[in-house]
């Protein structure tokens, strides 16, 4: 994304990238999903149901507390420019997030148990404000409820196993303000699950001594880039919709 293009060639090579990803989100679970899925389930399975619930409890407060607080700046929605030009605005917004994401991670993962722990506010903090970004770049109101919940559609169809995608993006879709019909209630449970499912094991490389930073620079990095990548094809298929 170093120069523009014809914007018609370049909207026309946007569509099909978005409607092949739309596509991809549909594919079944490999082998590699079905085993690392079955790991993660006998895993959930030896967790006591109180830690369960309440780490559910804290994910649920700490993401409404994101989705509805006033205290969230969100900048305004642009009114101009074509798709290339404002990609390239997110591309920009990407490359200074997931900088900031990965100093994070490398100070959590170099400060030991208590300070990976403090990651996981501190970095959802992080990636919910990129998608506040992202959303006003497209021309989108983060401030009303509707375009928060759309926000946190894409945030749990970029953390969903691949069993759980189909319905994520269902989901993302059903809540878009664009379309008709009354959004679908989130499940707590499976939110935290899914998100928690997703990373765990970087998570638990970064506790580890010596390594703990690297992996911690490395997975934020990873994980920020992939979110803003999966809000960019979430928010193609908007502008395209609108079109």
């Amino acid at each position: 994304m170093n120069s523009q293009s014809d914007p018609t060639t370049y909207e026309n090579k946007a569509l099909t990238q978005a409607l092949a990803w739309r596509t991809r989100q549909h594919r079944k679970p490999g082998l590699w999903d079905r085993s690392t899925r079955a790991t993660q389930d006998k895993i959930n399975n030896i967790i006591p149901e109180a830690v369960h619930k309440t780490v559910t409890a804290v994910m649920k407060q700490m993401t409404k507390a994101i989705m509805t607080g006033s205290g969230w700046t969100a900048a305004e929605p642009r009114t101009e420019g074509t798709l290339e030009e404002r990609e390239l605005a997110i591309y920009e917004l990407m490359k200074t997030y997931r900088t900031t994401a990965s100093v994070e991670g490398a100070v959590a993962g170099a400060g030991g148990f208590l300070l990976a722990a403090a990651d996981l506010p501190a970095f959802m903090a992080i990636k919910i404000k990129l998608l506040f970004e992202i959303c006003a770049v497209y021309g989108f109101d983060s401030r009303n409820p509707e375009e928060r919940l759309f926000i946190l559609r894409i945030f749990h169809l970029a953390f969903s196993s691949a069993r759980q995608r189909p319905a994520a993006l269902a989901a993302l879709e059903a809540s878009s303000p664009d379309l008709e019909g009354e959004p679908v209630q989130i499940d707590w449970r499976q939110f935290q699950l899914e998100y928690r499912d997703y990373i765990d094991l970087a998570k638990l490389l970064q506790l580890m001594p010596v390594i703990g930073a690297p992996v911690g620079a490395v997975v934020n990095w990873r994980l920020t880039s992939h979110l803003a990548k999966t809000a960019v094809q979430a928010y193609r298929l908007r502008w395209f919709n609108e079109v």
